[in-house]
């Protein structure tokens, strides 16, 4: 029979008090106090959106953002999700910023999408008949002043039994009570709006365009017209000649008879042929693609300028590279003195945003007070953006001035990591300067630097700040009837296609050929890469 010792584990005592789990824990720490009220602000701005989508009947829209109103609840309230925590958001920036935006670009290709194609088949009704819209023949001209609450703009009229009506452009007129009206009849106060005085929507031209623009039905029926301003002191009822038959589909001028019947091209047809400007984009399969190739007002300049994107990015990185890496060659000599600073002066074009260069040199470049003329011309007058040639000349010269910097900087660390007995060797066996550098020096450089040149080759591809900002894309292209230009390259061609400068807008086209450069880039990339491996077998 053995004896205890102390050293044994004995069971606790049935009287002795048991430690409660509850006896360490002091409430929730700051950490989830904050991600708290982190998540509340993220659910109230999420709500925020769902409801702004309901309101719209976005339903695609409401869906995804609460699918991912949820999941972002159950990710950082969970505690197995711990990587979800920090990839989240980046994976929702990335599906909106970038694939969500590939693929509507993508849709957008194969539509119409334009001027005169801007919305849906309701939206190109509704503005149909506010273009057709006329001032009724015996319609009076009532006292009306501009009120305003918030945001919204609407109109307080006064009729001729003295009644005063208040309506914005969603909610048809009704009479208000408690206003306040001068010795015209115009109301001056009016209860829970601001009247807003005459003199401040004369004086400003965004606002007085806006009031112009504003149309408040006279009743929930469309057909009795809107009360509309010419200049913000007297009101009258506009109708439209044009009837909408929702049944039918189809838009009927009532003071002629004349029908006007939906295509297959999102526009209101007459049997005539008459079409009305006001229309909806519709799918048109890869009639975008085609018209990028076929069409004579597109093919002409686009080749054209398709041809000279392809020079301009391969002429950049050559004389940019060749450039930098003779600066690089220099400098890299021990023997030269101050080498430092002259390394820092000769990089300083690097450190300009390249917007502002740009703009610097076009002032510079300028025919007719540009310090290039005046100073090392003697004052001729050169057209250096103005003549088609000089203006190709022009870009690439400034571009050369902006990029050597950088391969500058690349070529010069590349030397001084090259492994010198390589160098050495070549010496003791007779190896010249051109020599080495043709055979040793230049294929270790593209070892490291050719992923680099196909990264540069890719950017000044779609390099718009320099041709934008510089040329503008011009000058146009003689007898040409679309906005394109000798200097225009692809990513400029899209941009003036797409109308965001003014004129006609073609985003289907603009789309089409976004989609063409993407593949372009991809491929000659793929290529590319797939070439430079060849240069680490060396």
């Amino acid at each position: 029979m053995s004896v205890g010792t102390d050293s044994e584990v004995r069971p606790p005592r049935a009287d002795a008090p048991r430690e409660s789990h509850a006896r360490g824990w002091r409430g929730p720490g700051w950490g989830f106090l904050v991600k708290l009220a982190l998540m509340m602000v993220v659910n109230a701005i999420g709500i925020l959106a769902i409801v702004a989508a309901y309101n719209v009947e976005s339903w695609f829209i409401l869906g995804v953002l609460a699918v991912l109103l949820l999941v972002a609840d159950w990710i950082y309230f969970a505690r197995r999700a711990v990587p979800m925590k920090y990839l989240y958001p980046g994976l929702i920036f990335l599906a909106v910023f970038q694939i969500f935006t590939l693929f509507y670009t993508g849709y957008v290709a194969f539509t119409n999408y334009g001027t005169g194609h801007l919305g849906s088949q309701q939206q190109a009704v509704d503005a149909a008949l506010i273009q057709d819209e006329k001032r009724l023949e015996d319609s009076p001209s009532y006292p009306l002043s501009v009120v305003r609450d918030g945001d919204v703009l609407g109109f307080a009229i006064s009729d001729a039994d003295g009644v005063v009506s208040l309506g914005t452009p969603e909610q048809p007129l009704e009479p208000i009570g408690g206003v306040v009206v001068d010795e015209s009849g115009r109301p001056v106060e009016v209860p829970g709006w601001e009247v807003v005085p005459r003199a401040q929507v004369l004086g400003n031209p965004t606002l007085a365009a806006e009031v112009t623009s504003l149309r408040v039905p006279v009743s929930d029926d469309a057909e009795e017209g809107s009360i509309r301003t010419r200049e913000g002191s007297t009101g009258a009822i506009y109708t439209s000649s044009l009837e909408w038959d929702p049944a039918a589909q189809t838009l009927t001028n009532t003071e002629t008879g004349v029908v006007f019947s939906p295509d297959d091209r999102g526009n209101f047809v007459s049997p005539d042929g008459d079409r009305l400007a006001a229309g909806w984009y519709v799918g048109v399969g890869f009639e975008n693609f085609q018209r990028a190739f076929t069409d004579a007002a597109y093919a002409g300049p686009l080749l054209k300028v398709t041809a000279w994107t392809f020079a301009f990015a391969a002429l950049t990185v050559l004389t940019s590279f060749g450039l930098g890496l003779l600066f690089a060659l220099i400098y890299n000599d021990e023997r030269l003195r101050g080498r430092k600073i002259l390394r820092t002066i000769f990089i300083l074009p690097y450190a300009f945003p390249a917007f502002m260069s740009a703009l610097l040199w076009r002032g510079m470049l300028n025919s007719e007070f540009g310090v290039i003329n005046d100073w090392f011309f003697f004052g001729a007058d050169i057209g250096w953006l103005s003549d088609p040639w000089l203006a190709k000349f022009a870009v690439l010269w400034v571009n050369l001035w902006l990029s050597y910097p950088y391969w500058m900087l690349v070529t010069t660390g590349a030397l001084q990591s090259l492994p010198g007995d390589v160098a050495e060797a070549a010496r003791i066996d007779g190896a010249g300067r051109w020599r080495m550098f043709r055979s040793i020096t230049l294929p270790l450089l593209m070892v490291s630097t050719a992923p680099l040149a196909i990264a540069s080759f890719a950017f000044n591809f779609n390099n718009f700040t320099i041709i934008y900002m510089l040329t503008g894309g011009g000058p146009a292209f003689p007898g040409a009837s679309v906005p394109l230009g000798s200097t225009d390259i692809l990513i400029s061609a899209i941009y003036q296609i797409s109308g965001v400068a003014g004129g006609r807008a073609d985003y289907g086209l603009a789309s089409a050929l976004s989609i063409i450069v993407f593949i372009v880039i991809g491929v000659i990339s793929a290529l590319a890469f797939r070439q430079t491996r060849k240069l680490e077998e060396i």
